[in-house]
């Protein structure tokens, strides 16, 4: 154990107790959940009942004697529920069911569970693993209506650019495009022949993990708002160029936010309004060595409320092949937190959730050289954000060597 930093290696999914039996095979748990992404789009008006579909395992689910179900598994199943009404008074359905688990090397397994996540979805999910859709009446369009159409009969340019942005015509259809974060729960055990050696990447080697021990000695632990009131907890360390993390966050698909100017801000405006995403939707600012955020990233589905989000700082250290080393703050906008005098995004105060997401994304795209979760010297444990929301965490960071 090298002073300062314990080296840790669990990068799991939730995971029950499972059984093992002499030949080697054992049991996952009911309960077990597994993480994914969609392989393809899906949505009520595009898709039919029967259509087949697949999503790729993107966290392994790992024991202690290694791993039950490796990266690169794809879980695969049909639509079984697909509806569209027309009625503005009923809802979108749609079920995804997946009945079938296939490990490279290992072959196919029967499956039963359920939906049990839409990650940033701004639709209902049910405990069937239904996804129901919005009505239009819910949608903040419909309360500002009157609003927008006074606006528009006092200026025919605010008119012409609410049609042309089709600000207050709410698409009440579930649409799940390609990469949608899902998550699926296994609803009865899971019987399978043997562990898998993992697919992940590999640790740090020994001379990186010294250089991220010499940063962490002293590193700051805590970004600050404007008013230097303490902010998001540092959770993530990287190594790689501007360009390297940009590339390798677009393949994993998160996009770069806009600067607050007239048209980010226009957007986002039409995208709360229409209960839509807006995959570049600003961050406010924090601040490490004094600056705001060299680079930020975020993905978001179909609503302004939920993104996963992050801001990364470059710092003055090296790694030993000479690219910089940076810190980073990942948290989970849930909502819409109001309380008397802040109006912001109310965040999911588990940040290592968060944390896992960022590793599972990078790690799947393909683009990370070597990865590893590391204690610093104090770690924190709980806090508030400098909007006043809580947070707490087992106090590791992630450290994700960029290829």
């Amino acid at each position: 154990m090298r002073e300062g930093v314990i080296l840790l290696t669990a990068f799991v999914s939730l995971v029950g107790a499972a059984a093992t039996s002499g030949d080697g095979a054992f049991t996952l748990a009911s309960g077990t959940v597994l993480y994914l992404h969609l392989e393809q789009a899906i949505g009520t008006r595009t898709s039919k009942v029967g259509q087949a579909i697949a999503a790729k395992v993107v966290r392994e689910v790992a024991l202690d004697s290694g791993t039950a179900v490796p990266l690169g598994s794809v879980l695969s199943g049909t639509v079984e529920k697909c509806t569209q009404p027309e009625a503005s008074s009923e809802r979108a359905a749609l079920l995804l069911k997946f009945n079938q688990l296939a490990i490279p090397g290992e072959g196919k397994f029967t499956l039963d569970g359920h939906l049990s996540g839409v990650s940033n979805a701004r639709e209902t999910l049910l405990t069937d693993g239904t996804i129901v859709g919005v009505l239009e009446s819910e949608a903040p369009a419909s309360l500002l209506g009157g609003v927008l159409q006074r606006l528009g009969q006092m200026d025919q340019t605010i008119s012409d650019q609410i049609q042309k942005q089709k600000i207050g015509q709410v698409d009440t259809a579930i649409t799940l495009p390609a990469g949608t974060d899902l998550q699926f729960t296994l609803s009865r055990p899971l019987a399978l022949n043997r562990l898998e050696p993992s697919a992940r990447p590999p640790e740090l080697p020994s001379d990186l993990r010294d250089s991220i021990a010499t940063l962490l000695a002293n590193a700051p632990q805590r970004a600050v708002n404007k008013m230097n009131k303490p902010g998001d907890p540092i959770n993530l360390v990287f190594i790689g160029t501007a360009e390297e993390i940009r590339h390798a966050f677009s393949q994993a698909g998160w996009t770069e936010p806009q600067r607050k100017n007239e048209r980010s801000i226009w957007k986002t405006a039409e995208a709360v309004i229409n209960n839509d995403g807006y995959g570049a939707a600003p961050v406010s600012d924090l601040y490490v060595f004094g600056r705001r955020e060299d680079l930020a990233f975020e993905k978001m589905l179909n609503t302004f409320n939920k993104r996963h989000h992050l801001r990364l700082w470059q710092t003055d250290a090296r790694a030993p092949d000479g690219r910089p080393l940076w810190l980073g703050a990942a948290t989970h906008d849930v909502g819409i937190d109001i309380h008397p005098g802040v109006v912001s995004h109310a965040t999911d105060a588990n940040l290592d959730d968060e944390r896992a997401q960022v590793d599972g994304d990078l790690v799947s795209a393909g683009d990370v050289q070597a990865a590893e979760l590391v204690t610093p010297p104090t770690p924190l444990s709980s806090g508030s954000t400098a909007t006043g929301g809580a947070w707490h965490t087992d106090g590791k960071l992630l450290v994700t060597q960029i290829k």
